[in-house]
């Protein structure tokens, strides 16, 4: 992308910016106008298979009409919804993955830490119709009408013990959409059910793909999403350690730096 023959309107784009990392999005944001947008609460989550040779992530490409990242291969994922505050699951968020949330959020507390792991699993349920969860524990009682309901309707619960905090990113300020993302990943082993219809192409994701790290080559993929890969495949060579360190991606004193929670 040459940013010299970009035009303000070009830049105000959130699908231009996030494709850029480093120099070229420290120099993007800076010629967009001030704004006091305030980031939105928001998880995704890699789905990781390490069946084969190598392991793969899913990834879905965004329908094109998409405001936010449209035609690009993304993790599922999405804002924090009032009902992933209280519905109900069968294993409880790793104590240190809770930890390190509260320590890192603003105004972080457990019950945030929870509603973010939640919030993931239901963007995925949204989004490809997987189900990640327990189903050997029956329905859950009174889920949150929506998304919840109509995922408890298969008799499955959602399941926090598996979830691995992978990283943080927070869209840099001046853009029009921000959002602080959490990024989680859990094994392919917690899918437990499938709901069909839900990629197509008149849907939010037009296409779904188990990605190996080595395979990403010309793919349409956001910096941040490159960077994340980056960041999960460090880790699975590492043994997945709970305690491995997690990287906080943010825009400080207008450089996109890497820190550790």
């Amino acid at each position: 992308m040459v940013l010299k023959a970009m035009q303000l309107e070009s830049l105000c784009r959130v699908s231009d910016i996030a494709q850029l990392q480093g120099d070229e999005l420290r120099d993007s944001v800076l010629r967009l106008p001030p704004n006091s947008v305030r980031p939105c609460r928001a998880a995704s989550l890699l789905i990781v298979d390490s069946t084969g040779s190598q392991p793969r992530v899913l990834m879905g490409k965004r329908h094109a009409k998409q405001r936010f990242m449209p035609g690009v291969y993304v993790f599922p994922g999405g804002r924090i919804e009032g009902g992933d505050r209280r519905m109900n699951v069968s294993g409880a968020l790793p104590e240190i993955v809770e930890h390190r949330l509260v320590k890192a959020l603003p105004g972080g507390t457990p019950g945030i830490a929870r509603a973010l792991a939640l919030a993931a699993i239901r963007e995925t349920f949204e989004e490809t119709g997987l189900l990640l969860g327990d189903a050997d524990c029956g329905t859950p009682d009174s889920p949150p009408e929506g998304a919840w309901t109509s995922y408890a309707a298969h008799g499955v619960y959602p399941c926090l013990d598996g979830m691995h905090l992978i990283a943080r990113a927070v869209t840099p300020p001046r853009l029009p959409m921000r959002f602080d993302t959490v990024f989680f990943a859990i094994d392919s082993s917690m899918i437990v059910g499938k709901v069909e219809g839900v990629v197509g192409p008149d849907q939010e994701f037009v296409d779904l793909q188990w990605i190996g790290f080595d395979e990403l080559g010309e793919l349409p993929v956001a910096g941040i999403t490159r960077s994340i890969l980056i960041e999960m495949e460090k880790r699975l060579e590492a043994g997945m350690s709970f305690h491995l360190p997690v990287p906080n991606f943010g825009f400080v004193h207008q450089r996109w730096i890497r820190q550790e929670i």
